[in-house]
């Protein structure tokens, strides 16, 4: 709900431009370019379940100060800037604690399988999540949505508190500087050939991707004319298509290979963006083309992002986890800020039509990273969580 709130309460409660907009997703995100790989190390050190808990009740309390300034006639862009960095910091220790808890929960046989489920359940809570989004939005105003937001992550938070399987690695202790764990970090992802690869791809769709993002709900509802209701809508269905993919995402990768299944995921995805540049003309047929982008987008993310996460899981050692995830998402969330900020910019120099078309083309260049690498040839997900790392694959 966050992320979409945050817009929605720009765009319509605040009537921000495209360059505001920019500056909110990159006040969202930039987090992961200044302490994502301080926290990695840090994790690595930690229990990860009291982090998951702890960011939650913190994100809950910052989310609900927006519909009380709502109320108090006081909210401006600025408090917007400042409350998305601040749960943008908390987002980066949940979202490494989140990732690399996982392992120490489950077999490494069965990281596709656990990671598949936690996807159907993510895009299960996305349709919602954004559906009452919508409704709040068309019957009340934006701010309000952050009060069923604030709700749901204290549940979350006590979700979290209830997983009663102790973490079976214990804590790790320095085994050197802070520089030689952060250095080790970067190595483990650019040392791997299938790591390489993938953050590469991953970095360069990401900063096309968030272009795209920036300026797509102003896009839709200020030069299409569609309401909060039908746009919410046409995002919720790549949460659809994110249960429709999780659940065929071992099928795929049986038939396919997983090298081969994450591949054709990501071209589909490529492609399938230059729909959005062609949703003009009639009222209509934009939103039809808008809603089939999203729903198949859903269902090839959904797939390729299981299988990713899964090799990750299954190729670095536990102890590393932290480290390895930290410098992967440094690396691949690293153009989401610049990609907002310069969204933003295009879309009030040149405008958003042009700037979208720009975006859905430029994805395509995130292609030959991952087509020119080993990863055609990987046939399935290494079960070899507590084997020594190999640097190459």
């Amino acid at each position: 709900m966050t992320a979409l709130a945050l817009s929605l309460t720009a765009a319509t409660a605040l009537q921000a431009t495209s360059s505001q907009m920019g500056i909110l997703d990159a006040a969202r995100t930039i987090p992961f370019l200044l302490i994502a790989l301080f926290a990695g190390v840090w994790i690595d050190r930690c229990r990860k379940r009291p982090i998951l808990v702890a960011t939650n009740l913190m994100k809950a309390l910052l989310l609900g100060l927006i519909p009380l300034f709502a109320v108090l006639g006081v909210l401006c862009v600025e408090h917007l800037y400042i409350i998305a960095f601040a749960t943008g910091v908390l987002t980066v220790f949940f979202d490494l604690a989140h990732v690399s808890i996982l392992p120490t929960l489950v077999q490494p046989e069965q990281l596709v399988e656990a990671n598949s489920k936690l996807m159907v359940s993510s895009s299960a809570a996305e349709i919602s999540g954004q559906s009452f989004v919508g409704a709040i939005v068309e019957f009340l105003t934006a701010p309000f949505a952050f009060i069923l937001d604030s709700v749901s992550l204290l549940l979350s938070a006590l979700g979290f508190g209830l997983i009663n399987k102790p973490e079976d690695v214990r804590p790790r202790k320095s085994e050197g500087s802070l520089v030689r764990d952060l250095t080790s970090g970067i190595g483990i992802v650019f040392r791997n050939s299938y790591l390489r690869a993938l953050a590469l791809s991953a970095a360069t769709y990401n900063l096309f991707e968030q272009i795209i993002t920036t300026v797509i709900i102003l896009y839709v509802t200020r030069d299409l004319g569609l309401g909060p209701a039908v746009l919410t809508f046409i995002l919720a269905t790549s949460s659809i298509g994110g249960v429709i993919g999780s659940l065929a995402a071992d099928r795929v990768a049986r038939r396919l290979g997983t090298g081969p299944a994450i591949l054709t995921s990501m071209l589909i995805g490529c492609f399938i963006t230059l729909l959005i540049p062609l949703a003009v003309g009639p009222v209509f047929v934009a939103a039809v083309l808008l809603t089939l982008r999203y729903f198949l987008s859903g269902i090839v993310a959904a797939i390729s992002n299981i299988h990713v996460v899964s090799l990750r899981q299954a190729i670095v050692p536990r102890e590393m986890q932290g480290r390895m995830n930290a410098s992967y998402r440094f690396f691949i969330y690293g153009g989401i800020p610049i990609g907002a900020l310069l969204g933003g910019f295009l879309g009030d120099m040149i405008g958003r039509w042009a700037t979208l078309t720009i975006g859905a083309v430029g994805l395509l260049a995130s292609l030959p990273p991952a087509l020119f690498s080993s990863l055609p040839k990987l046939r399935s997900v290494p079960t070899c969580g507590q084997t020594p790392f190999k640097t190459e694959a």
